[in-house]
């Protein structure tokens, strides 16, 4: 059976804090916000994403293949899509006029990617090969 999803995560990360998009199938907003990248910070993004539907229907995306925040997203039973960072840079110009950079519009950019684009038959399993490719050096 196929599972349909109704809400898409973007999750832009950063050293000290991430940014978080929650969109539905139309590409609305439906959350925003920060967490801090420590165990506090990991513990209220699951809850906060669990609110919003069961982890394994949960898709989201992030520009990282490996960490401890994809690593507790995966162990919390969520559905996590690498999205390599040059995506998203090309992706920049779809969205608004000026290219530059913002968490919050990234963190919007990776969730649209995955509601439209979709994660590309990534699956739980590719995710741990991403993540050993990283661990090794190499971007997949």
């Amino acid at each position: 059976m196929r599972c349909i999803h109704t809400i898409f995560v973007g999750l832009d990360w950063g050293g000290s804090s991430h940014a978080v998009c929650i969109v539905d199938t139309a590409g609305k907003i439906l959350d925003h916000f920060s967490v801090a990248h420590d165990r506090d910070g990991l513990a209220d993004l699951v809850a906060r994403l669990r609110r919003h539907g069961p982890p394994g229907e949960t898709p989201v995306a992030i520009e990282r293949p490996s960490g401890l925040l994809v690593d507790v997203l995966v162990e919390a039973g969520f559905v996590v899509t690498p999205i390599h960072p040059n995506v998203v840079k090309a992706c920049r110009p779809r969205y608004r006029a000026v290219a530059a950079k913002s968490d919050p519009g990234d963190a919007y950019i990776l969730a649209d990617i995955l509601r439209t684009d979709g994660p590309a038959g990534a699956t739980q399993a590719a995710v741990r090969r991403y993540q050993g490719t990283a661990r090794a050096g190499a971007w997949p």
